[in-house]
């Protein structure tokens, strides 16, 4: 696991500090500096990785960081990795004082998906979504069902989850893990 030296992490500013992972499930070997490269950039700080084998997709590698800034800086790494092609990742930012969480995941077969996180690491939707949700349904005659599993993230969890499994060797956090 890598991880940014405290005094490499950027100050925060305003209210609080926020904090949360970057996953990088699987990348290509190549790709790894313009990984670190995308994320030092967000972060003004040098970025260096703990890239290991993903059994997943070999040859394939993927590596995990935690880290603290400003609250929203969870959706500024997401931003700057989803420029990379073929990228399979993750970004989380834990909810902080006065301030929800955020939960990125991106496939290159399904593309980006965004969730609010509450404290408890539930998934939230908003009434609007919902509503929108339940009215696309019936004026489409779709299965609320399949509406609600979106707003959740069914379909990039089903295809993400063989990337977060941990073996002895090569340990990788759970995002979603309920106890």
């Amino acid at each position: 696991m890598s991880a940014l030296p405290p005094s490499a992490v950027p100050a925060s500013t305003g209210s609080g500090r926020a904090q949360g992972y970057v996953f990088v499930h699987s990348a290509t070997r190549a790709l790894a500096p313009h990984i670190e490269w995308a994320l030092a950039s967000v972060l003004d700080a040098q970025v260096r990785l703990d890239w290991q084998p993903q059994p997943v997709a070999p040859p394939s590698v993927r590596a995990e960081m935690p880290w603290t800034g400003r609250p929203g800086l969870g959706s500024r790494l997401a931003s700057a990795l989803r420029t990379i092609p073929d990228l399979i990742f993750e970004v989380a930012e834990e909810p902080s004082t006065g301030r929800e969480g955020e939960r990125y995941a991106v496939t290159p077969s399904l593309g980006l998906h965004r969730a609010t996180i509450g404290v408890h690491g539930d998934i939230l939707v908003s009434e609007d979504r919902l509503r929108a949700a339940v009215a696309g349904a019936a004026s489409t005659g779709a299965d609320l069902t399949d509406g609600i599993a979106y707003l959740l993230g069914t379909a990039w969890d089903t295809e993400l989850e063989p990337y977060r499994v941990a073996t002895e060797d090569t340990p990788v956090r759970v995002l979603h893990q309920v106890i």
